[in-house]
């Protein structure tokens, strides 16, 4: 077929700006250089030395740090793009990119919107409208409400008409933000209170729908691509049902569940969607699919933008899919035919997070002490990420996205693991083991996918206790840093080889150091001998043969028992990060000073203050000062990396508020503080 780098070198525009940040800016510039176009980056304060601003021709400052004061600022985005003289404006995904807002504010300014339509926005934007629309072309739908005129307590009784389970949704926006699953009466208030909040910060709009929740469905969406003289044709679709909080996490193409007949009928109702609001550019339209019967399926929305996921179909068809929404927003007419799209072999992509899979998946913050990122045949990596940078808590926790091809399914799947394996982050907790741990489960393996198989696997498997292994590593590491051997992975390693051990007169002293992991286990390892051949025990148990070997990678081989991994290692204050053949690992170093009293004892003294994960901003306070409280009680709700966490008591008594709503906390910030309750009240769940 023709596609986009087939297509005769031709500036769509003299200059683009990207109104966007992190992977998805350095992934549109790489396109924009090949075209020979000026690229135009925006940042705000907390981005000023970004990759994507780095990479970028040039850059300008949009505003501080909160997304409501620049990505999500029209004006600003529209001043920085005059200011630049930019010829068109490419949102990416999230922020403004389904904004009619910004689409009319630069069609005003002269400027070109590379997206659709601002009709196309309004209608497809709007989920209430949207399937309104969808149903009049005899698309199937999800039962559910789709009246924005309904106020909370209308909503209430409506969603009580429909039945539970069901899904609180934003009727604006997408990437599965402020969508809440609701299983009974009493927890639906609740719901659309934290979906309204959410919607509104994270889109400017908090308008809610509700739509009886499909159990264990297949999440399939279709890529389609139009241009302004009447071409309007799909790009097969992508299986997206491997997913946590209605947050994509593995994508694939094709979907190992739909067959050619099947893909044709998908194919159609999303092409006759996109044709019946005169779709211009790339679009995504969603459906949920049933498992058994791949012929049923029910609209969802439709995305007017580009998709996170979009390397998938970019590897399996070789179309570019940017190229292409940069000439078609130029007037350009598609060069090919829905004849000449092929599918060649299976791509899969991992989203990597800085999150915590350990706590609920909590986003995380920190600075990228150590950054590698896989390569190699039929490996390709979106990032906007550099080592040394900070994680901070006011953008969405994905880092990158690591995507793998091949000619077959089997094959592109341990590709994608041992890209994984090949990726070490350290410095911030990542999703990075939990993604090998989803891609070998044997339902993943099987292709037997449904959106429920995340909350299952969780369910099933407990977090792993920390090994042994770990500790020993640990241990090793400490002792070359304890020695003043250079810990950069790169240089110095010659001067392992002469540090000298621990000594006393007569025989050489074992070097001891305290550890704990973050299950609570603290143990005592005891070295005896060097790096290059040493012996280990934890906590007197019998005696490991341990070992560090330098690599050609910059890494070190880690013997243990026999046994050789791959060890990078940084310490970061008083954490050491490790990652074992990709494996991360965080492991506090217990100062010398501090008495050996075991975890279990320490756990006996309970925290009376409820203290924050992480920083963010503090969107509710459901009780008030001096509230007496049952543990388990939801007391304040914050916000932080567009998602929301909601802080409970963990004890009963008496609440003091530290906070109040508006209001921006830091980590480990006391939010209240409870106190022994002399008349308490009963426990949630227990007997009155």
């Amino acid at each position: 077929m023709t596609d986009g780098s087939e297509t005769p070198v031709v500036r769509p525009f003299p200059s683009v700006l990207i109104a966007n940040r992190g992977e998805i800016a350095c992934r549109i510039i790489r396109t924009l250089r090949v075209l020979g176009i000026e690229s135009i980056a925006v940042y705000s304060d907390a981005d000023q030395d970004a990759p994507h601003v780095q990479l970028a021709d040039r850059a300008v400052r949009l505003g501080p740090a909160p997304a409501s004061e620049s990505y999500l600022d029209v004006q600003a985005v529209v001043r920085a793009a005059l200011e630049a003289g930019a010829a068109a404006v490419h949102p990416g995904y999230g922020f403004l990119s389904e904004q009619p807002a910004l689409a009319s504010a630069l069609a005003e300014a002269g400027i070109v919107f590379i997206g659709p339509e601002v009709a196309a926005l309004e209608l497809m934007g709007d989920k209430i409208r949207a399937k309104e629309h969808v149903a009049r072309l005899g698309v199937p739908i999800i039962e559910g409400v789709a009246d924005p005129s309904l106020d909370d307590d209308a909503l209430v009784a409506a969603g009580i008409a429909i039945g539970f389970p069901l899904i609180v949704k934003p009727a604006g926006g997408g990437g599965g933000k402020g969508m809440q699953v609701v299983r009974d009466a009493d927890a639906l208030p609740e719901a659309i209170a934290s979906a309204h909040r959410v919607a509104a910060a994270a889109f400017g709009d908090a308008t809610l729908l509700l739509e009886r929740l499909v159990r264990t469905p297949r999440h399939i969406e279709v890529q389609v691509l139009a241009d302004a003289h009447g071409t309007v044709l799909h790009l097969g679709e992508r299986e997206c049902s491997l997913q946590r909080r209605h947050q994509k996490v593995i994508e694939e193409s094709p979907s190992p569940l739909i067959d050619d007949a099947a893909r044709a009928r998908l194919g159609a109702a999303a092409c006759a969607v996109a044709r019946s609001v005169g779709y211009l550019g790339v679009g995504t339209v969603e459906f949920l699919v049933s498992g058994d019967r791949p012929g049923e399926f029910a609209f969802l929305e439709m995305n007017t933008r580009l998709q996170v996921e979009h390397p998938v179909t970019e590897l399996v068809t070789g179309v570019d899919l940017v190229e292409w929404q940069l000439r078609v927003a130029a007037g350009e007419a598609l060069t090919f035919t829905q004849d000449d799209v092929r599918f060649t072999g299976h791509a899969l992509e991992a989203r990597l997070y800085a999150e915590d899979p350990s706590a609920d998946f909590l986003p995380q913050t920190g600075v990228l002490d150590l950054l590698r990122l896989p390569d190699g045949s039929g490996v390709r990596v979106d990032a906007g990420i550099a080592e040394g940078q900070l994680i901070g808590p006011w953008y969405d926790p994905m880092l990158a996205k690591i995507v793998a091809w091949a000619p077959d399914r089997e094959t592109a799947i341990r590709r994608l693991d041992r890209a994984l394996a090949d990726t070490v982050v350290l410095g911030v907790r990542t999703n990075l083991g939990f993604l090998r741990r989803l891609l070998a489960d044997e339902d993943v393996v099987a292709g037997a996918l449904h959106t429920g198989i995340i909350a299952g696997i969780l369910d099933a498997e407990p977090p792993v206790p920390t090994t042994d292994r770990v500790f020993l590593a640990a241990a090793l590491a400490e002792l070359v840093a304890s020695e003043a051997v250079p810990t950069d992975a790169g240089a110095g390693l010659s001067a392992l080889w002469s540090a000298p051990s621990g000594w006393r007169l007569g025989t050489a002293a074992p070097n001891r150091h305290r550890l704990r992991a973050d299950d609570g286990r603290l143990v005592d390892v005891e070295v005896r001998g060097d790096v290059t051949h040493a012996t280990a025990t934890i906590d007197g148990s019998a005696a490991h043969d341990v070992a560090l070997r330098p690599r050609p990678d910059g890494c070190f081989g880690f013997e243990h028992d026999g046994q050789t991994v791959a060890l990078t290692t940084v310490r970061s204050g008083d954490t050491r990060w490790l990652a074992l053949d990709g494996a991360v690992t965080a492991i506090t170093v217990v100062p010398r000073c501090e008495t050996a009293v075991r975890a279990s004892a320490a756990s006996s003294l309970a925290d009376p203050d409820v203290r924050t994960p992480m920083p963010g901003t503090v969107t509710a306070v459901h009780v008030s000062d001096g509230d007496h409280v049952v543990s388990g009680q939801a007391l304040v709700t914050i916000e932080a990396m567009k998602m929301e966490h909601l802080l409970h008591a963990g004890a009963p008594g008496v609440v003091t508020l530290h906070v109040s709503a508006g209001g921006t906390v830091s980590t480990r910030q006391s939010v209240a503080t409870i106190v022994a309750d002399p008349h308490p009240a009963p426990q949630i769940g227990a007997p009155a």
